[in-house]
């Protein structure tokens, strides 16, 4: 089945990594006690040489141009790890926060929070529909060891309530997202979205990468 990024809020774009670019990525992750032990890893493409030298390449800022009109700027990347020491259950939500710089007034953009040390903030609407998650598949996940969970479509309905989460995710047909290591899932980032615990859990490390082409007020600017 083929599913568009703009109607259905997400993609898939099958084996999109070589093999040898995974091993080496995965060979230096390995030795870090930090993303074996704990569920992730923000700012990975400050810690890991690898990585930082294929997103420095532009090969992914260049695959985002496909989806947004304008330059887009990387903005987020963290490496998840869902493992048997952490094997957590994630609810139906939508990704609704952005990381900036530093703290900022305009309207329309709150609340505020911050964690390890970096601002976040929730945005308008019109920020979160200019922006994607690519979420790259460092090791094959299915439901046993918790893959993502999607509603398709359900981006189109805006920033939704707790309770229309609710009503939306008990009257919709999810779609477990399995996947092959080297797949990526190109996805809007208020796109409704959960995984459960995995039933045999092993390594299911995801790279997620954001990017936006969102102008940002005037003086803010993005924390990558």
């Amino acid at each position: 089945m083929t599913f568009d990024f703009h109607h259905d809020g997400f993609e898939w774009l099958r084996d999109a990594l070589p093999a040898s670019l995974i091993n080496a990525i995965l060979q230096e992750v390995a030795r870090d006690d930090e993303v074996n032990s704990g569920s992730g890893v923000r700012n990975a493409e400050r810690k890991y040489a690898t990585l930082k030298e294929w997103l420095a390449g532009g090969d992914l800022k260049r695959l985002a141009c496909r989806y947004l009109e304008g330059a887009p700027q990387q903005v987020r990347t963290i490496l998840f790890n869902k493992s048997p020491r952490k094997n957590w259950l994630v609810t139906w939500h939508q990704d609704r926060t952005v990381c900036v710089k530093a703290r900022f007034d305009a309207p329309d953009w709150g609340p505020w929070s911050e964690k390890d040390g970096v601002m976040h903030v929730q945005p308008p609407i019109a920020t979160l529909e200019r922006m994607l998650a690519f979420r790259i598949h460092l090791d094959p996940t299915d439901e046993s060891n918790g893959c993502l969970k999607v509603i398709p479509g359900s981006h189109r309905e805006g920033l939704l309530s707790h309770e229309r989460i609710q009503q939306v995710a008990a009257s919709s047909k999810p779609l477990s997202c399995a996947a092959r290591a080297g797949d990526i899932l190109v996805m809007k980032p208020h796109l409704l979205h959960a995984s459960s615990k995995g039933t045999a859990p092993n390594q299911r490390r995801i790279l997620h990468v954001e990017f936006s082409d969102y102008p940002l007020p005037a003086g803010a600017q993005w924390v990558s």
